[in-house]
């Protein structure tokens, strides 16, 4: 059935969809609070650019990754690190890592010593990063789509990155991700929303004092990418690009956008054994190679090895994963970095082995010109770089300078935030009956997982339990080639594209 939003005052301040903490506590504006008859335009898509948030890497001083030397921890790990004054407090045995707990200062040496173990690092707290000033790349676009199963569904008008990597038209074809598992690694979700839970077949949470059902104040990351991968056809509001595929909800990041590497690394591996076929990290930060930065104390420290190590951890548990059939996607960042000129840092999960790296693209002034507006320019904070990004996705962009309005499908708003993802949000109970909300984002963390959701499509058309080479292949194949022919640093292999991923051989 077809849910009607009553109209209320915009509330005029959104979130970024940025990586890990998201960068702020804005609020996201959704199609039920529609703009009314006054207007708040005081704050203007400049101001919201030129906002900024301070990169956060802070390591945690009695919590440790133990690494093993090669795939398998030692038989005994548990009583040898007890005996070097700690405490195991999770195995990942099949990846060769622990994660650990100690209050001697002189853990990490000791435990270092014990046979079979290549390293022992602290574990690091991460936040992310606004976007920064605006980029461009124009091309032209045709933005009609066919007549689709999604077409009952209200709020697909205002979905443009479905119809800028042709996903009605895949859908057409009778691929919808059947008989897919996405694993979504991100914050807190909305496990009752009426278009996800028909898609949720199980929860997790790997932060400490939180369930996995969203409980913090504001926007529900998680269950905006969520939606953006699998909400469910069912005439209530948004689609999904493969809305027939399953969902495993994992939290690795608190409500308040933060998290620790442990909870990643332990993410990635829950979501290897309960045998997900794709893996979508909407989240990431960014890892100063030169390895100064804080402790929870506020000193600060200057270990390089501690950042290599770091990624050696991470990339034993994507490792892990790829070896055991799953496609990992993650989001490029958010910070307009030129990886071919600016190498300070590496960019975690994005960076880590066997992970597809998504940039962002975007519309200027869509709802101006729906049909004719480019959808593929390139988003104005994504990361960009070769070989930094893999793949383009639509991840949307609020960089148009005027504060018009424009009603699409019966929604009237300013323009600038049709130009954002438009995906589910927080949930309300009326008459004790939960009614979901919607909400638009912009980010990279938008932009995997519409590639997820392509990813999700192609492993289902080939009856799953897909290698991760052969997934990658076919995406490389099907994609958009925009910029420069070949791999370029914005778009990487090219845009993906849904029809395309469907409509070849794999």
């Amino acid at each position: 059935m077809n849910q009607k939003f009553p109209l209320r005052r915009f509330l005029p301040l959104l979130g970024l969809g940025l990586l890990s903490a998201w960068g702020c506590t804005k609020e996201n504006p959704s199609p039920a609070s529609s703009l009314g008859d006054s207007v708040d335009a005081s704050l203007s898509s400049a101001a919201l650019r030129s906002a900024q948030a301070t990169p956060g890497f802070v390591m945690r001083a009695k919590q440790y990754i133990i690494i093993a030397s090669g795939d398998q921890l030692p038989a005994n790990i548990e009583a040898q690190t007890t005996a070097a004054n700690g405490q195991v407090t999770n195995q990942l045995r099949e990846a060769g890592l622990a994660v650990a707990t100690s209050d001697d200062p002189d853990f990490a040496a000791k435990a270092a010593k014990i046979a079979g173990v290549r390293s022992v690092v602290h574990d690091f707290t991460y936040q992310g990063f606004e976007p920064q000033p605006n980029r461009t790349l124009e091309a032209l676009a045709d933005n009609v789509n066919p007549p689709s199963t999604g077409d009952s569904n209200p709020f697909l008008p205002l979905q443009w990155g479905a119809t800028a990597i042709q996903a009605p038209a895949a859908w057409n074809t009778g691929n919808q991700g059947q008989g897919v598992l996405v694993a979504d690694l991100d914050g807190g979700f909305e496990l009752q929303h009426p278009d996800l839970a028909g898609n949720i077949v199980g929860s997790r949470s790997f932060v400490p004092g939180e369930p996995a059902q969203f409980v913090g104040a504001g926007s529900s990351h998680g269950t905006h990418t969520a939606g953006t991968i699998a909400a469910v056809d069912n005439n209530i509001g948004v689609i999904g690009i493969a809305p027939r595929a399953k969902l495993l909800l994992v939290k690795v990041l608190g409500d308040g956008g933060s998290g620790s590497f442990s909870w990643l690394i332990q993410g990635i591996i829950y979501a290897t054994q309960q045998r997900a076929d794709v893996i979508n990290m909407s989240l990431g930060a960014a890892v100063p190679r030169n390895g100064k930065y804080l402790d929870d104390a506020g000193n600060v420290i200057n270990d390089t090895k501690a950042t290599q190590e770091l990624l050696v951890a991470l990339s034993k548990a994507t490792s892990y994963a790829t070896k055991n059939g799953v496609t990992l996607i993650a989001s490029a960042g958010n910070d307009a970095n030129n990886g071919n000129r600016d190498q300070s840092v590496v960019h975690i999960p994005a960076d880590a082995t066997g992970v597809i790296s998504i940039s962002a693209t975007g519309p200027s002034g869509w709802a101006l010109a729906p049909r004719t507006t480019n959808l593929d320019r390139f988003a104005s904070y994504s990361n960009y770089g070769t070989p930094a990004i893999t793949f383009a996705a639509p991840g949307g962009d609020f960089a148009y300078p005027g504060n018009e309005i424009a009603t699409i499908a019966g929604v009237r708003q300013y323009v600038w935030a049709l130009d954002m993802v438009l995906s589910t949000g927080r949930v309300s109970t009326v008459g004790g009956v939960v009614q979901g909300g919607y909400t638009w984002m912009a980010g990279t963390s938008m932009a995997a997982p519409h590639a997820t959701g392509v990813a999700a499509l192609i492993i289902g058309k080939n009856g799953g339990d897909m290698d991760p080479s052969r997934v990658e292949a076919a995406l490389r194949a099907s994609a958009n080639d925009l910029g420069k022919p070949g791999r370029d640093p914005y778009y990487g292999y090219g845009r993906v594209n849904a029809l395309r991923a469907v409509s070849q051989a794999n």
